[in-house]
């Protein structure tokens, strides 16, 4: 089974960048797209029904920001949208979907960058979901798999400038420490299970040149708990695939 997250900065603005027919290409089982800043009635029917795609969606109430969406092949067993606090689940950041061997969970994460307020309420999401995730784990005893944009380079690999970002929403000791508590937890980040590769991104600047000269940021991630690991056949990022100014990444289960 092949699974693929985007972030697509705007379904819409993707649409007209070839979006549907990336899709039929790439053929993959399920895919999780954020940061869709659309809700399901302003789109086309061609778009929610793309080739042999079902797709559940999770819009924000402000119009044209956040969203995710799940495009699949593969009828989900259940469909639960947000994680049961208003104050995140009103900005539509989480799908979680059952199947038969997993549980999906596709998430936009917030970004803090702009004032101390959101990076607060990024940590907080954090927290709730990490506290989400490991409560439904034990109730019932499932593999999890988690993709999305987690908007924080874990590590100093994971970004081309470091030293530069150290004091920035995304690159901050508390958002990394976060992301290492919560692979102690129990999860691992497929990536770095197959490559110790620098220079891998998934997200670049549309400023000066950035995607052009690969001073990027590795954001977007596959996580899945450590039991699933032997089922784990690859995890790759497709940084070719323009469209956004994030790339796709994927997993092989």
């Amino acid at each position: 089974m092949r699974i693929l997250s985007w972030n697509v900065n705007g379904i819409r603005a993707a649409a007209r960048k070839g979006f549907a027919e990336w899709v039929i290409k790439e053929d993959p089982d399920i895919l999780g797209i954020q940061e869709t800043k659309a809700h399901p009635d302003q789109l086309d029917e061609e778009l929610k029904n793309i080739g042999d795609y079902k797709s559940y969606w999770s819009s924000a109430e402000k119009k044209g920001y956040s969203g995710v969406a799940l495009y699949t092949k593969v009828e989900p067993e259940k469909i639960e949208y947000g994680i049961g606090i208003d104050r995140f689940d009103s900005e539509g950041r989480t799908i979680i979907a059952t199947y038969q061997d997993f549980i999906l969970y596709n998430i936009y994460f917030p970004n803090g960058k702009s004032r101390d307020e959101r990076l607060q309420y990024k940590m907080d999401f954090y927290k709730a979901f990490q506290e989400e995730v490991l409560a439904r784990k034990k109730r019932e005893n499932r593999d999890i798999i988690i993709c999305g944009d987690v908007n924080t380079a874990h590590k100093e690999i994971d970004l081309a400038r470091p030293k530069e970002n150290s004091d920035v929403s995304g690159f901050l000791p508390m958002e990394r420490k976060w992301i290492d508590k919560f692979l102690s937890s129990g999860f691992l980040d497929t990536f770095r299970e197959f490559s110790e590769e620098p220079d891998r991104y998934s997200w670049w600047s549309y400023r000066m040149g950035a995607r052009e000269r690969n001073v990027g940021w590795r954001i977007d991630y596959f996580y899945i708990n450590n039991e699933f690991r032997p089922k784990l056949k690859d995890a790759f990022i497709l940084d070719s695939v323009e469209g956004s100014d994030h790339c796709p990444i994927g997993i092989e289960i």
